[in-house]
């Protein structure tokens, strides 16, 4: 029998879907299922956005230029010049997804063998894209003591090696909701710039701070121009996830020309899905505004429950929409499991991510959740009220010190 490639048998499976099934079997006994597992919002999409697609008009439904449409990307380079980018459309590529933006950009600056310092807890599928690459992921451990915190730049000089070629962010982040301070970007490039490593940065969720704090992007740092590749999405932003659109920006035109070609490889973006992001950047102002306070409140929500449940302890995240909590359980994974496939609460149960699949370390994270706040404030509450009652009734509930549970946020 032909065997599957080396690489299909490391490439991770996602600790987001891969409980699915019991999601799927839990519905069909009748239960209620809260899904908190995925990034996937109930904010409507934009109404230009729809409006667009309903309005199309063109005869033939063809291939797109390989970086993407000309009037997107100025549109684009319009708006991120707003926020201080100072860039032209010919810095994007757009891409299917913030994804494949990743995938295009590991491909275009890591050779097999090199080496990506990440902080962790961070989003599982970098493991993916580093593994489509033959690259390594070393982690960088953040606490969730002080509320995931970048750690600190001498533990990241630590894993630095002649085969170290890129750093990976994202801010806010997926899956803490850590929002990284400009003196955490700051020491990321002093580090970057001594040793001539690439800076990824995962900016899907920069619409998306809370109490006052400020985005901080690499593009606003000096002297960095040869080192940061943004990588960003309409999936969050416009709470269009399944318009598969993203876009990768980059000052250094060596990437870019590196990139194009493998865009030209996979031909194009997709038509319908340009037109529509086109449309979504004349999203009014309210739009968002409207989405963030929805968004603080259902964290609020959240935080609150999880910090009133005994022996649970969770941060208050600075932005996204994601928690990650630490929960007086034995292992996650089985819990999460034992949640969908024995557990239930007025036939009602939730679903959630654990977070073992958010970190590379082996062990890490094994009695800690993701939780993601996507869903209305009523089924939320509705949600904690079954996780706090599973809690009680868990049969891997472990007591642990009481220094590491305080409930506080």
């Amino acid at each position: 029998m032909p065997q599957i490639s080396n690489k299909g048998q490391r490439i991770p499976a996602s600790p987001i879907r891969k409980l699915a099934p019991y999601a799927e079997q839990a519905k069909r006994e009748g239960k209620t299922v809260y899904h908190l597992n995925i990034g996937q919002p109930d904010i409507e999409t934009p109404q230009v956005m729809l409006d667009a697609i309903k309005n199309i008009s063109f005869k033939v439904w063809a291939y797109t230029p390989s970086e993407g449409i000309l009037s997107f990307r100025e549109k684009l380079a319009e708006y991120y010049n707003k926020l201080g980018y100072n860039i032209g459309p010919d810095n994007i590529i757009v891409t299917n997804g913030g994804s494949e933006g990743f995938i295009i950009a590991t491909q275009s600056c890591l050779d097999a063998g090199d080496e990506i310092i990440v902080p962790e807890p961070f989003y599982a599928n970098y493991n993916g894209f580093a593994c489509m690459s033959d690259a390594i992921i070393k982690p960088v451990t953040a606490s969730i003591n002080n509320g995931f915190a970048l750690p600190p730049i001498s533990e990241f000089e630590k894993h630095i090696t002649p085969k170290t070629k890129a750093i990976f962010i994202c801010s806010p982040n997926n899956p803490t909701g850590y929002v990284y301070s400009r003196q955490e970007l700051e020491d990321l490039k002093t580090l970057c710039l001594k040793y001539d490593l690439y800076l990824f940065s995962d900016e899907a969720y920069r619409d998306f701070c809370y109490d006052g704090q400020t985005f901080v992007s690499p593009m606003h740092l000096d002297g960095m121009d040869e080192n940061v590749i943004i990588i960003d999405t309409v999936s969050k932003r416009y709470s269009a996830c399944g318009a598969r659109l993203g876009f990768l920006i980059t000052k250094n035109k060596q990437i870019l020309a590196t990139a194009l070609k493998f865009a030209q490889a996979r031909l194009s973006a997709g038509l319908v899905e340009q037109i529509a992001g086109e449309a979504a950047i004349d999203t009014p102002a309210s739009y968002f505004e409207h989405v963030k306070q929805e968004y603080t409140e259902r964290r609020n929500i959240l935080v609150e429950a999880l910090n009133n449940m005994k022996g649970v302890y969770c941060p208050n995240p600075g932005g996204a929409f994601y928690v990650t909590a630490r929960l007086p359980i034995d292992d996650a994974d089985k819990f999460c499991q034992w949640m969908l496939e024995t557990f239930s609460y007025d036939n009602k149960t939730v679903m959630m991510a654990p977070a073992t699949g958010f970190y590379s370390t082996p062990g890490a994270g094994k009695d800690e959740v993701r939780l993601a706040y996507v869903l209305k404030q009523d089924d939320l509450k509705n949600a904690m009220a079954c996780l706090e009652k599973a809690l009680e009734e868990y049969p891997g509930r472990t007591v642990r010190n009481p220094e590491l549970a305080v409930n506080t946020i």
